[in-house]
């Protein structure tokens, strides 16, 4: 089952998106890192008491910053998964309209975002005995939907846990693994050139912004304390948001239930899905009764809206059709299929210039020489491309 047009490409943004933020968090903890490098000096000094000294000094401020930076690292989740839901929330609601009658759009219920959701998302666990009495002034408000603190709380990592305790644990593990591997080359003989390059592979010989354009490849540049570190900033980021996003939707989806009473699992049927993945595509289940997204870390499985259309008095799609938000298509007609039929028009010029932005000639002439399913497969694979909240703003207004 391929994923409904506007769907499909949310689903590109998102990943963009969630590139945006990775980056911005990997950059800020390789930066102290960095600087840190920059005391190290002092491993070829021959006084070992002055040098035991001195390193101690530098590891304790290493901690410090490091937890400063998880703390920063929070706050600007919090916000940035606050502007995310706002967004997803309305492109639900949209989603809904789009398939009813402009007589009926009119009825599609709206998802209100509480201030304190995405922080609670972030920082509360659901084990704690103080979740039974978190509110917000939005469950005083009647007939209102809402994405509230208590449901907030309730997210939490493939696992269990919370954002704030992953993050604070890879801040606290990093700097162990930075003192770890200076004093083992000490002990070693090693050069402090030696210890460097353990440190942070080759990513002090990268400038940031110009050789290194992404999260992904500062990881790749890095070392034992940099690569793995950029690698679970990158997943906690990318999970996060695919949970929060999730979890927008899918309030909607249920403020709504007289128009979709449950939803479909969509995964992202490639060589890296997992195989839970796999095995919940296309199954549908009721709202609140069945698995949603992410199902582990870098899951990148959404879900959609089951119309019943016989309950609303509408007539359903033909046999082999479905409906979209440009009319009814072909039931296994893929995403990249139906963009690629439009490359004619002028809606599917600017659909192919928003969905692949500067790479759009490239799209087109993979699609033309290699079919568009296999061209869109290339596309799925993550090339480092990012958008910001505003962009996506611009991109699925309110109104």
């Amino acid at each position: 089952m391929s994923t409904p047009t506007v769907l499909f490409r949310n689903a590109i943004d998102l990943n963009r998106y969630s590139n945006n933020v990775s980056r911005r968090l990997v950059e800020s903890y390789n930066r102290i890192i960095l600087e840190s490098l920059r005391e190290l000096d002092v491993l070829g000094v021959d006084n070992p008491t002055y040098r035991a000294v001195r390193l101690r000094s530098i590891l304790t401020q290493l901690k410090e910053s490091l937890d400063g930076w998880s703390t920063e690292s929070l706050d600007l989740l919090a916000e940035e998964l606050t502007g995310i839901a706002e967004i997803q929330s309305t492109q639900a609601a949209a989603n809904l309209r789009n398939v009813l009658p402009r007589g009926m759009r009119d009825a599609v219920n709206t998802v209100e975002i509480s201030p304190q959701f995405a922080h609670s998302v972030v920082t509360t666990d659901p084990l704690d005995t103080g979740v039974a009495v978190l509110s917000d002034e939005l469950l005083d408000v009647p007939a209102v939907f809402s994405l509230t603190a208590r449901q907030g709380a309730v997210i939490t990592l493939p696992g269990g846990g919370t954002i704030q305790k992953a993050f604070r644990g890879l801040a606290e593990q990093n700097a162990a693994r930075y003192g770890q591997i200076i004093r083992d080359g000490l002990l070693t003989g090693e050069t402090t050139d030696q210890i460097f390059r353990k440190l942070v592979g080759g990513l002090d010989r990268l400038r940031f912004g110009q050789r290194a354009r992404s999260a992904r490849q500062l990881a790749q540049a890095g070392g034992q304390v940099t690569s793995l570190a950029n690698r679970q900033v990158m997943a906690l980021v990318r999970t996060t948001i695919n949970q929060v996003s999730t979890a927008a939707s899918r309030a909607t989806y249920e403020a709504n239930r007289s128009i979709t009473p449950k939803y479909q699992y969509v995964a992202t049927l490639d060589s890296r899905t997992s195989p839970i993945c796999r095995e919940l595509d296309g199954q549908e289940f009721p709202y609140g009764e069945g698995p949603t997204p992410p199902q582990h870390f870098n899951c990148r499985s959404t879900i959609v809206p089951v119309v019943d259309f016989e309950a609303l008095g509408l007539p359903r799609p033909p046999e082999g059709m479905r409906a979209s938000a440009k009319g009814q298509v072909p039931a296994d007609m893929t995403y990249g299929e139906w963009i690629y039929s439009m490359r004619n028009t002028d809606e599917g010029k600017e659909e192919i210039k928003a969905a692949f932005k500067a790479k759009a000639p490239y799209f087109m002439y993979m699609a033309k020489k290699f079919g568009p399913n296999q061209a869109m497969r290339k596309f799925l694979r993550d090339d480092g491309s990012e958008v910001t909240l505003d962009v996506l703003r611009r991109r699925y207004p309110s109104v």
